[in-house]
């Protein structure tokens, strides 16, 4: 479970010169020093983010020191040390907000995951994020949910076919749509999304590998798995942490949900320096 240090790079990057870390005026008052700080998780969380957070300080100032106290996925408690870092303090002053920036977002990302993940318990059902996602951060995203317990759908449109509703308006003929996607892509997982029963049954006539049910409440996921026992089901929609264990029971086997991704709150890091 290790991101792709090429994107770490590029989003950290990115941040800095949104930050314009190297022209920070008030850090350019601190005299040149060393200086030892520690970042802490201010309440219980996830912890995830480590690699872009280490990457905001290599970018910045290479002979940076970081010393972890725990690791991506682990459970920290509040209050608790998560980092130790030495070096110049200019430079770590210059890197504070945006360390603590991937850090707050990630967590949050991760702990909201694994709170849906244990909501599951032992259920024979994968969890699976979605393309909703902030733009510029999915690959991190989507790496803090695999932290938090979850399993990476589609990372983009080029990864999967998914016929959803809109596609259905304005594709002719359905079945021939997924042999045509099964001829040119012959490795590719082909989804189709439906809406009602009556869709499921011509979708199913169709063979795709996933059916993926939008907006079934439990018991019309329990009809479905009934009637379409050959080919994995999919629920989205309508999904939440009183109800997933019901859809898994329902016969779902796969669960995907937007919220891992957009509904969070930050977690509370802070950071505080003093003399080496």
């Amino acid at each position: 479970m290790i991101p792709d240090p090429s994107i770490v790079r590029e989003d950290v990057a990115r941040a800095l010169r949104e930050d314009e870390a190297t022209g920070d005026l008030t850090a350019g008052l601190v005299p040149e020093q060393s200086a030892r700080a520690t970042i802490l998780c201010r309440q219980q969380a996830v912890l995830c983010g480590i690699p872009w957070a280490a990457e905001v300080f290599q970018q910045l100032e290479p002979s940076i020191a970081l010393e972890w106290q725990a690791e991506d996925g682990d459970r920290v408690e509040a209050d608790a040390v998560v980092c130790e870092l030495q070096g110049p303090g200019r430079a770590l002053l210059q890197g504070e907000r945006t360390a603590l920036n991937f850090l707050q977002f990630l967590s949050a990302t991760a702990s909201r995951t694994r709170q849906f993940a244990q909501a599951l318990d032992s259920a024979p059902c994968m969890l699976l994020d979605t393309r909703k996602t902030l733009p510029g951060l999915r690959h991190a995203q989507k790496y803090a949910v695999r932290c938090g317990g979850g399993v990476a759908h589609r990372s983009s449109l080029a990864e999967a076919v998914l016929i959803k509703e809109n596609h259905w308006t304005l594709l002719p003929d359905l079945e021939a749509a997924i042999r045509e996607a099964r001829g040119q892509h012959p490795d590719t997982q082909v989804i189709v999304e439906v809406e009602t029963l009556e869709q499921l049954e011509r979708v199913r006539a169709a063979r795709p590998d996933v059916i993926l049910l939008d907006n079934f409440s439990p018991e019309q996921a329990r009809s479905a798995a009934a009637e379409c026992p050959d080919i994995p089901l999919e629920i989205s929609g309508g999904v939440t942490e009183s109800n997933l264990a019901d859809y898994a029971a329902a016969g779902a086997a796969r669960i995907s949900l937007g919220t891992l991704t957009k509904d969070i709150q930050a977690v509370d890091f802070s950071m505080r320096l003093e003399h080496a």
